[in-house]
């Protein structure tokens, strides 16, 4: 037997509950991995309580994850250049990562690279590539400014640094008590609230040229009132303003390759990537994770440990 986490129907954190099941086993082109450990993403949360109902529906009971890290247990039919005893990194679409044990394709996986410790490689996989896809959707180039929303947030604070990578100037929206991180990072940090037009103004007195948007609350619209061209604003989140103002929604679904992770991982091993760690929770503390998670105050990734 294994320990995994379901719930039976939507709801707050009181729905969740770790469960004994059966340890699972892998099919043809699959792997068994025993978990290290599993980041929580608000996208998780927001499955839980039926907010995606209609583009996500869970099937109950239903289990939850996408991320994780881990060593290999076993190995199912047609798997090759994979052996039991290997560190991977990877993902699953079946929502099923918050586990003892986990099967995944073996065409989501990737090596650990040394110095990448367990708790970042297992929350790399969603933020990565939700950064990636997000700062490679506005095209920053070095001489121009972009703006990135929720900057100290488990994909913001990623993708601050990936365009400071491409050789832009990086203005990021953060509370004052990241501010000093932020700069540490090279990146500009501007309190979000009322004045902030103004404060990203002053910050950036030759215009701002791209925007991504990983917070939501309107920040499409301030985007749009600093004169950016709505094909260089990416939002991951507000999908009714991206409808609306005709500006893009390129997130996770855009980099989800093995080839991407990858070259997140490798970014992080030689320490040109910084994945913060806000938290780190054991398994049958999951509902406690999510409390926090869904604050939306903490400063990089939370991540369950079996």
């Amino acid at each position: 037997m294994a320990r995994a986490i379901r719930f039976d129907e939507y709801g707050d954190v009181e729905v969740l509950r770790v469960e004994d099941v059966p340890k699972p086993a892998p099919g043809r082109g699959q792997v068994l991995v025993e978990v290290r450990a599993a980041g929580i993403n608000p996208g998780e949360a927001a499955v839980r309580k039926g907010l995606f109902h209609e583009r996500y529906p869970a099937t109950f009971p239903s289990g939850q994850g996408s991320d994780f890290a881990g060593v290999v247990a076993s190995l199912g039919e047609d798997v090759e250049e994979i052996a039991v005893g290997d560190e991977v990194i990877g993902w699953v679409d079946t929502r099923s990562s918050h586990a003892d044990f986990v099967v995944a394709e073996a065409s989501n996986l990737t090596p650990r690279p040394d110095g990448v410790p367990w708790e970042v490689a297992g929350s790399l996989f969603v933020a990565g590539t939700t950064a990636y896809a997000a700062v490679g959707a506005v095209c920053p180039r070095e001489g121009e400014t972009v703006v990135v929303s929720g900057a100290a947030g488990g994909v913001g604070s990623l993708a601050v640094q990936l365009a400071k990578l491409s050789g832009a100037t990086v203005i990021g929206l953060a509370g004052e008590a990241n501010h000093a991180w932020l700069r540490e990072l090279g990146v500009i940090p501007v309190a979000y609230g009322d004045g902030v037009l103004g404060r990203i103004g002053e910050a950036a007195p030759d215009g701002v040229h791209a925007f991504v948007d990983t917070f939501g609350s309107g920040y499409v619209e301030l985007a749009l009132h600093l004169g950016i061209h709505p094909g260089r604003i990416d939002t991951i989140i507000d999908f009714a303003a991206a409808a609306k103002y005709n500006v893009k929604t390129e997130g996770n679904a855009a980099a989800a390759s093995a080839d991407v992770l990858r070259e997140l991982s490798l970014l992080v091993g030689k320490g040109l990537l910084e994945v913060p760690v806000a938290r780190v929770y054991p398994l049958d503390e999951v509902r406690a994770a999510y409390r926090e998670l869904e604050k939306r105050h903490t400063r990089g990734k939370i991540v369950l440990r079996p």
